[in-house]
């Protein structure tokens, strides 16, 4: 439908979302320009080519290929792994378009087979129920082997969280690998272990590992054997992080690297003191628990606290936790998660790489 000013100028072409609270998602900003076949034929050749360079010819590769409206197209994220892409369509326009655009990317990559992972809770404010299952092709095997750098793992794309794997922290766990030579390593909400694998790689003495999913530390210590780690000294600890931190305190262990990933603690406005609280928390104990010197990286993946308010209780918890903390590097997604300069909401992940004394 058209959106028209309140003199009735044109303004934008976008797609209806009725049961959603953003009523209208913009297609195009263009006059005239058309939406269908041909509209999404060239925003999807044009999201691919900007990633053709990350890529490289390696099919064994994985990065995202379509990052919503970063790329124009609302609602629709394409993930690549290996020969096989994973889709997510989680507006309701692009709900309406499924077909044509699963057509444009059997054209475009010639993947062995496209599988749908249409099931994040957002679809339901968008009045939509989950979908799953094979769009084209064939289905993709229990396990997708992928390599990130020297590393290989595995992604379970029908089940795993998101699409299957962590793409946006790509940068940020090779950035961790710098700063681990000879270390003892914490990680924390560590999910299949690519934080502490590269750790590993980068020279770490030891690894502590925390996860609450079982399921996630069998799939990591895979991880550690097919990487050749399988000697390593590492500790795999199935606990809540919170507990886990406090309990690792009193029993008066000490780290030179703690890394915290956790999941998304603010999924809307209402949330944001609970979860800002969690935050503060899970980084107070993590400044404990590192050595004079130690290096912490920490990260919010929730959208809705933004990079100051992230900051802020980072300091706040390096205060109460006294200890004084230097921020080296801010962090973020990696390049194949872009953020479009007029929707700074799609800068979601927010990290901190600090020297703490």
């Amino acid at each position: 439908m058209d959106v028209l000013a309140s003199d009735g100028g044109w303004l934008a072409c976008g797609a209806v979302s009725p049961h959603s609270q953003i009523v209208v998602r913009v297609w195009s900003f263009e006059r005239g320009e058309k939406i269908g076949p041909a509209f999404f034929s060239r925003r999807l050749e044009r999201a691919i080519r900007t990633r053709a360079e990350a890529q490289g010819a390696d099919p064994c590769r994985a990065l995202r290929l379509v990052h919503a409206e970063s790329d124009g197209m609302p609602g629709l994220i394409v993930d690549r792994y290996g020969e096989f892409l994973v889709c997510q369509f989680l507006s309701a326009g692009a709900a309406y378009w499924k077909e044509t655009i699963v057509g444009e990317l059997e054209r475009l990559c010639a993947p062995k087979g496209i599988y749908e992972r249409s099931d994040p809770e957002v679809r339901q404010k968008e009045g939509l129920v989950p979908s799953t299952g094979v769009l084209h092709g064939e289905a993709p095997p229990e396990w997708v082997e992928i390599r990130e750098g020297p590393l290989r793992f595995l992604v379970d794309v029908r089940k795993g969280h998101k699409t299957g794997f962590y793409l946006d922290q790509r940068e940020n766990r090779m950035c961790a690998a710098g700063y681990s030579r000879d270390a003892e390593v914490l990680d924390c909400f560590s999910y299949t272990g690519a934080f502490g694998l590269w750790c590993l790689q980068g020279g770490a003495a030891a690894l502590t590992q925390v996860e609450a999913s079982g399921g996630a530390l069998n799939i990591s210590r895979q991880h550690l054997a097919i990487n050749g780690c399988a000697n390593a000294r590492v500790t795999c600890l199935q606990a809540d992080v919170f507990e886990a931190l406090r309990e690792l305190r009193a029993s008066g262990r000490r780290f030179d690297c703690v890394i915290l990933d956790p999941p998304k603690f603010v999924a809307s406005r209402s949330q944001l003191e609970k979860g800002s609280r969690g935050y503060k928390d899970i980084n107070m104990l993590a400044f404990r628990l590192l050595r004079p010197a130690g290096t912490l990286f920490t990260f919010s993946c929730s959208g809705h606290v933004s990079r100051d308010l992230f900051q802020k209780i980072v300091a706040d918890a390096a205060l109460d936790a006294g200890r004084d903390a230097r921020i080296l590097r801010w962090l973020s997604q990696a390049p194949d998660h872009p953020v479009g300069s007029a929707f700074p909401e799609s800068l979601y992940l927010k990290g901190l790489l600090l020297k703490v004394f």
